[in-house]
């Protein structure tokens, strides 16, 4: 390197000393040395960069070649070598799961053939035939394991999937929208799919890939590749066949198996979804949005905003959780007065369109009932089919109880099977009124459903609502059929409804004809469980019999009321109290639903005593407070939930204050105990149960005598089994049937 410099200087003297000797010679001022040099400057910067580069350029190559002094030759390869070893002993993919929902085998012969290639590669593949998959169970596990699933599933008639699909899709929508598991309940799953469809069906054309890539996305699953879609259409296919669709998506995931299996990660900044730029796969994306534009089949803006990456990041999901557009009766308070103003105007009516309750639960008639809004709008439609609602008619909807999947697979009932002896399986969760008069804190739905203080909306008969809510409810039930673990006995039962709980969500008290749809269950021999929230006492005391009616007492005084069910009326404590009253009045089975949120309203033992004593219940459900997810709504976390032993340890406490009552039944996978008026212990035990034939026999006499002849709860109890008191082995846990712990368990709020 020196000589460079070397020759560089002698070529400069050399040029200098010609100058020198042309200066003695022609006497030229402007021909020095220095102006020589400086006169030719350009050249010698570009022959100092050259030499720089050259340098630079040696030296690197030479540092690769020098080993370590610190260490010796041996050492140093040695070291390389365990350095490998140890990379290759990370395993990052442990096998591939190729999961199938097929109809007529193609989709099951695509996996065949895409297990064959899988192996080529060493690593394990397993086929798997999606109905003999549990979910439930199993599908938490592949989030740990270092597996990689992959999903070809073909749609069928009206965009439903298959039939072995059926189940599995059902509960990967019904989980991804249900706070129970939480949206993170799938994160770490690394999954890609294959849709099968025909493009001539344009308005179903391969839904169920693309739910099935949304759901699994919805919960925090990582795709590790575009969404594939076979086309049956071999007019509009991409690649001319269903069979080189998929032999093209095939070789791309390939591809990107090897790279996950030696560890790569993807090149993509991740920033696709949020509207930025791509430079590592603008080019990839170019060439998907040709193929999407070339096979442009009417899929939703949600849609197409989960497809526009394949990598996953927290904006997207937080759209999802945030989402929704419900409009608030409350809310719209202002609007709906000036709109009532402006029709009594021109109508000459005061109360607008309106109809408001009587005493007898019937309905103030309008001249022009086709003017009512109804009551479910397209929002509050999308919002609660989202949470799995069946609606039904314009107010009414059902619901499949988690309790009910329970006890279909043998798994335990909730606790009014371990109370009141209840068939899980065989009752019906439903409400004819989705409005509510509370806004509580706990509410399960996070205050997606509508509220108001009146009947405001269009009615439906009650004959509709019962025979749609039988015929939507079997219809879920006999979506079990062939579910592992699901017991034949118990589906066929299921079937038939026995009882209905009328506490899904709203205040059903509030549906005008409420007596008509009472009288409606008893003539088809299903008993009654109906709820309200303690705001209506009028119409309490209009109600007709019904096997057991319950009052939310969710506080003791006006002031914590106020805080935790937010109520919509004015004269809110004076209507709760006089609720309270009414339910004494009754003579059938009352009960007092005490839910308990820690720091809010467990000190509350002498104010809740006094209310015990003005409405004389039968029973006393005592519950702790259930947390159900983050919501703008309400300030609830998971700090405001009692433990199983600080609600026993409040129960206590409040039994020992009431001389009438005491402790009789416990259920403790609910979380919840049961006190019970020393009328229903005989002879030293308890009769808790309900003899529900004899409840039939008794309300059918009552209807055919015109009401002359009553009957009170002590007619028709029965014997509580051994395993339901509390301080049994079993905790209120069925002994016939088997405890199931669910992994990553977390809290349950659907039980009624």
């Amino acid at each position: 390197m020196r000589s460079f410099f070397v020759l560089i200087v002698i070529c400069i003297s050399r040029v200098s000393t010609s100058d020198t000797k042309v200066s003695e010679n022609g006497h030229s001022p402007f021909e020095s040395p220095l102006w020589s040099i400086w006169h030719n400057r350009l050249y010698l910067y570009s022959a100092a960069a050259l030499i720089f580069g050259i340098w630079f350029s040696l030296k690197v190559a030479l540092k690769k070649k020098i080993l370590p002094k610190d260490v010796g030759p041996w050492v140093y390869k040695a070291v390389k070598v365990n350095d490998a070893s140890d990379r290759d002993a990370v395993v990052h993919v442990s096998r591939v799961k190729i999961f199938y929902g097929s109809q007529t085998g193609t989709a099951k012969g695509f996996a065949t053939e895409l297990s064959e290639e899988v192996k080529t590669l060493g690593i394990s593949a397993e086929v798997i035939d999606i109905k003999d998959y549990d979910p439930d169970d199993q599908l938490a596990d592949e989030c740990t394991n270092k597996s990689v699933c992959v999903f070809l599933v073909a749609t069928y008639t009206d965009g439903q999937p298959t039939q072995n699909a059926e189940w599995f899709c059902k509960w990967l929508e019904e989980a991804s929208t249900d706070f129970r598991y939480g949206k993170t309940y799938l994160k770490g799953l690394r999954y890609a799919v294959f849709g099968l469809g025909n493009s001539v069906y344009v308005g179903h054309y391969n839904t169920v890939g693309k739910n099935v890539d949304k759901w699994l996305w919805m919960l925090s699953g990582m795709r590790i590749m575009t969404r594939g879609e076979g086309d049956c259409n071999v007019v509009k296919s991409r690649n001319g066949s269903i069979q080189a669709d998929f032999l093209a998506w095939k070789v791309k995931f390939l591809i990107r198996l090897q790279a996950l299996n030696k560890g790569e990660k993807k090149s993509c900044s991740g920033n696709c979804k949020s509207g930025g730029s791509c430079k590592n796969k603008r080019k990839d994306r170019q060439e998907e949005e040709e193929e999407e534009k070339a096979a442009s089949h009417n899929n939703s803006s949600e849609e197409d905003l989960i497809e526009s990456s394949s990598d996953e990041d927290e904006s997207g999901l937080q759209d999802e959780k945030t989402s929704g557009s419900v409009v608030d009766m409350e809310d719209l308070g202002n609007i709906m007065s000036s709109v009532r103003k402006a029709k009594s105007k021109e109508e000459g009516r005061g109360d607008g369109q309106m109809v408001k309750l009587s005493k007898l639960n019937g309905v103030k008639k309008t001249e022009d009932e086709g003017e009512r809004r109804e009551m479910i709008t397209p929002a509050l439609k999308e919002a609660l089919t989202k949470q799995g609602y069946k609606l039904i008619g314009s107010h009414s909807g059902v619901k499949l109880c988690r309790w009910t999947k329970s006890m279909l697979r043998g798994r335990g009932g909730c606790y009014k099977h371990t109370f009141y002896g209840i068939e899980s399986h065989r009752c019906m969760e439903t409400t004819p009124s989705l409005a509510c008069a509370n806004k509580c804190v706990f509410c399960w739905r996070h205050h997606t459903n509508p509220v108001g203080t009146e009947w405001r909306w269009k009615m439906d008969p009650a004959e509709k609502i019962l025979q749609d809510a039988l015929e939507k409810h079997q219809t879920m039930i006999r979506q079990f059929r062939g579910v592992p673990g699901v017991k034949a006995e118990r589906y066929e039962e299921g079937l038939a409804v026995k009882h209905c709980a009328l506490s899904l969500v709203g205040e059903p008290i509030m549906y005008p004809e409420i007596n008509t749809f009472v009288r409606l269950l008893h003539s088809h021999h299903i008993s009654s469980f109906l709820v309200t929230n303690a705001q209506f006492p009028e119409e309490i005391r209009s109600l007709v019999p019904v096997t057991q009616l319950y009052v939310s007492v969710d506080a003791s005084t006006k002031d914590s009321l106020k805080k935790i069910d937010r109520p919509l009326f004015k004269d809110f404590w004076p209507r709760f109290l006089d609720s309270l009253r009414a339910l004494g009045e009754k003579r059938q089975r009352t009960v007092y639903r005490l839910t308990l949120v820690k720091a809010w309203n467990v000190e509350e033992m002498q104010a809740y005593s006094e209310l015990i004593a003005l409405g004389q219940p039968d029973f006393i459900e005592v519950k702790g407070v259930t947390y159900c997810g983050e919501s703008s709504a309400s300030t609830l976390t998971m700090a405001n939930v009692p433990w199983h032993q600080e609600v026993v340890t409040f129960v206590q406490q409040l039994a020992d204050m009431l001389p009438q009552y005491e402790i009789a039944c416990e259920h403790e996978h609910s979380n919840c105990l049961l006190i019970a008026h020393t009328k229903f212990k005989v002879d030293g035990e308890w009769w808790t149960w309900i003899d529900y034939e004899r409840f039939q026999e008794l309300v059918q006499a009552h209807e055919e005598s015109g009401g002359q002849r009553g009957f009170s709860a002590l007619d028709y109890m029965s014997k509580t089994p051994s395993w339901a008191l509390f301080g049994a082995r079993e905790q209120g846990f069925d002994p016939v049937d088997t405890r199931f712990q669910r992994r990553n368990k977390t809290k349950d709020i659907s039980g009624c």
